[in-house]
């Protein structure tokens, strides 16, 4: 078996040359590196950041206005007859958006970058709070009705903007489907070796990675996944209502812990932070061009904003408005980077480990033993560190399983688009199953697979540079629902708002409340 892994390993070796090809151009020719300034930025950060720039100003920065309305839209009881609630489409997004990516990723990004990179985390994210809430209103005011639940997303407005074209549609359903297979083994992968971690802190032993206790727990993994999968969309948000609030809360309250027991060493934090935004230490490159991109690169790959792959649960969920549900898309951004990613960088930063003595050592771990060693120099005692480490690993484990469901679930979202066929989407699951199993082999057979890593990041890219263009062209009509939704006048929305006449189900929505 480790043979057929390794040969698979190998003939995917060029998937990561290309990522970074794609992610850096073209900054990765002299003639436009050499380039004062512009020669920093790559087409990707200028179409991310740029983006949600223009979308700030021409929105009136709604990611702040509303910011106080959107958490009144979440704390609002309601009961809902077609989907699920605009809490519960929320709580879903941000089971893919707090993923692994918010502990590996930002651990990677400084280790790469320095402490600067999470700076331009920050700001990729407060400006990709915009386009998180043009894309979600997109999906929102395209979404379809089948059956008792809403299914729309990047295929469905994609369509609907480029011409009502099928083709359109199946392009992009079929783009997702692959960006999603690219990520499950990964997933996979995180989860059962997080749980391998956690029965090694428990009892105190090393489990050998092909031990039974693997097979067990990898088949376990497998049966639950595919009992909620096929149990659709609504039994899926039901698993996340519950997993989502615990794992954040519990990863929120560790490192918060963490950082009261080291209140000494905040300053450093923002210091190093700020100077290193601008002023990048030479210790990790020295270049401002690598702290810039690592922070927006890691930073997309955490909350997912700007391509389209969260759409899905934003026109899950029954909302009042479109824009009702554009405004928690941007929250959850928020929650990802400002909140999450922020407490991850706090550990990374307040360690420092690679200024001590054996930076050398922790330079050439991997990403979580890079996180894992932060905590251990944070904590005052062995056995304190032991308690804390579970804490994260289990948070860890919880934060790839909620990815690993939700991508099966929007997998399953936009085969519909495709094909609405029972033994098609069925079909659909079992694939995205057959996946995550592959990740799991993976670990069992002690293999990492580094180069089907990097599919995530092309996956990441490719569906970037597809959506943002399709958010342009239908930008004019998020602008013109976001104009109804601020004068507040009691009108619903329907397609003539948006001087459209194809937004079926909130034009059904509006006769049947007359």
């Amino acid at each position: 078996m480790q043979a057929i892994f390794e040969s698979i390993n190998s003939i995917f070796s060029f998937i990561g040359p290309l990522s970074d090809f794609l992610w850096d151009f073209p900054t990765n020719f002299d003639w436009y590196a050499n380039i004062p300034i512009l020669g920093n930025f790559s087409f990707a950060i200028i179409l991310l950041v740029g983006s949600g720039i223009y979308f700030s100003f021409k929105l009136g920065f709604m990611q702040v206005t509303h910011f106080k309305k959107g958490i009144d839209v979440m704390t609002e009881k309601r009961s809902v007859e077609t989907g699920i609630s605009p809490l519960a489409a929320f709580l879903l997004s941000s089971a893919m958006r707090v993923g692994p990516g918010n502990i590996i990723g930002v651990t990677g990004a400084i280790a790469v970058g320095g402490p600067g990179a999470l700076f331009w985390m920050w700001i990729s994210a407060f400006f990709g709070m915009a386009v998180a809430y043009m894309e979600a209103v997109l999906a929102q005011i395209f979404k379809e009705k089948k059956d008792d639940e809403f299914v729309g997303g990047l295929p469905f407005y994609g369509r609907k903007l480029l011409g009502n074209r099928v083709w359109v549609g199946v392009f992009l359903s079929v783009l997702y489907i692959l960006y999603a297979l690219c990520c499950l083994p990964a997933q996979g992968f995180n989860v059962v070796s997080s749980i391998g971690t956690i029965a090694e802190i428990v009892t105190g032993t090393t489990l050998a990675s092909d031990s039974l206790f693997y097979y067990v727990v990898g088949a376990i993994i497998i049966v639950i996944t595919a009992i909620v999968a096929f149990g659709g969309i609504k039994k899926v948000s039901k698993w996340t209502d519950r997993i989502v609030p615990v794992m954040a809360v519990l990863y929120i309250v560790t490192v918060v812990v963490l950082i009261l027991l080291n209140l000494s060493q905040v300053p450093y934090f923002f210091s190093a932070v700020f100077g290193g935004a601008f002023q990048p230490e030479a210790f990790f490159g020295g270049m401002f061009g690598t702290v810039l991109a690592q922070g927006v690169k890691r930073g997309l790959m955490s909350n997912e904003a700007g391509q389209g792959t969260i759409t899905m649960s934003a026109a899950s969920a029954d909302a009042k408005h479109p824009c009702e549900q554009g405004i928690l898309a941007s929250i959850g951004v928020f929650l990802d980077t400002i909140v999450i990613c922020t407490l991850s960088g706090f550990v990374v930063v307040l360690a420092h480990c690679w200024t001590g003595e054996n930076a050398a050592e922790w330079a050439l771990m991997d990403k979580l033993p890079k996180f894992n060693a932060s905590i251990a120099t944070l904590t005052p005692g062995t056995a304190f560190n032991a308690v804390v480490t579970l804490i994260i690993t289990v948070c860890f484990s919880l934060f790839a399983y909620t990815c690993l469901l939700g991508m099966i679930s929007f997998s399953e979202i936009a085969a519909n688009r495709i094909k609405q066929s029972k033994g098609f989407i069925n079909g659909v699951r079992i694939v995205a199953i057959a996946v995550a199993t592959f990740g799991i082999l993976c670990n069992i057979a002690g293999l990492e697979l580094g180069n089907l890593w990097a599919f995530s990041d092309l996956g990441n890219i490719l569906i970037v540079f597809f959506n943002v263009p399709i958010v342009y062209v239908g930008a004019k009509y998020v602008f013109k629902a976001t104009a109804h939704y601020k004068k507040n006048d009691g009108t619903p929305f329907t397609s003539k708002v948006i001087d459209r006449d194809d937004c079926e189900y909130w034009d059904e929505k509006a006769k049947s409340r007359k």
